[in-house]
């Protein structure tokens, strides 16, 4: 008994733990061939600190922003992606600006969606917002990969997975609702 939990245990562990070097390669040739979803927490902010009160998405001065480390971890992350030719064809992120600022940063465009907003806090909001998601992360592609650009807490209702800043899940379209996560990726 105690051996089969110390085994689930370590199985949890191990799924959430940041992939190794060989990891990364299989995540990212993966994306080379394309039909995958990009999950994206928005890159880094200023540590601890939540959205201002009276913060609203259509003024980004009242919201809390990237930060100029959060800025260049973007763009990091986007060479990346150029560097190893990885296809992609639709960005979308939250509305929320840092969402929006990364996804320029990296991809050059941004089509913000309602689904993607941050759900921190909002709790009344998760089951549409997770029922919009799914249905979009879950249609086969072919060709190109799909981004979306979001929040800790949104990737983590969809996926079971909490994202470090600018950390992607890739997950692998099954049709119907379904999805499977492939694995974790970090731009240093």
């Amino acid at each position: 008994m105690l051996a089969g939990v110390l085994a689930l245990i370590t199985l949890l562990f191990g799924a959430a733990a940041p992939p190794s070097g060989e990891a990364s390669a299989e995540l990212w040739g993966l994306l080379k061939g394309g039909g995958r979803a990009v999950l994206i927490r928005h890159a880094i902010t200023t540590p601890g600190v939540g959205d201002p009160p009276g913060m609203r998405l259509d003024d980004c001065a009242t919201q809390r922003n990237l930060t100029d480390a959060g800025r260049q971890h973007a763009r990091r992350l986007g060479e990346a992606f150029r560097a190893r030719a990885i296809p992609v064809e639709r960005v979308r992120s939250s509305p929320w600006c840092r969402c929006i600022e990364t996804a320029l940063l990296a991809f050059g465009r941004s089509e913000p969606w309602e689904p993607l907003a941050n759900l921190f806090g909002r709790p009344e909001r998760q089951a549409g917002q997770v029922a919009q998601m799914r249905a979009l992360v879950s249609e086969r592609l072919t060709g190109a990969n799909l981004v979306l650009v979001s929040h800790g807490s949104t990737i983590s209702a969809l996926t079971g997975v909490s994202p470090d800043p600018a950390e992607m899940v890739i997950v692998t379209p099954q049709g119907d609702g379904r999805f499977t996560v492939a694995g974790r990726l970090l731009v240093p």
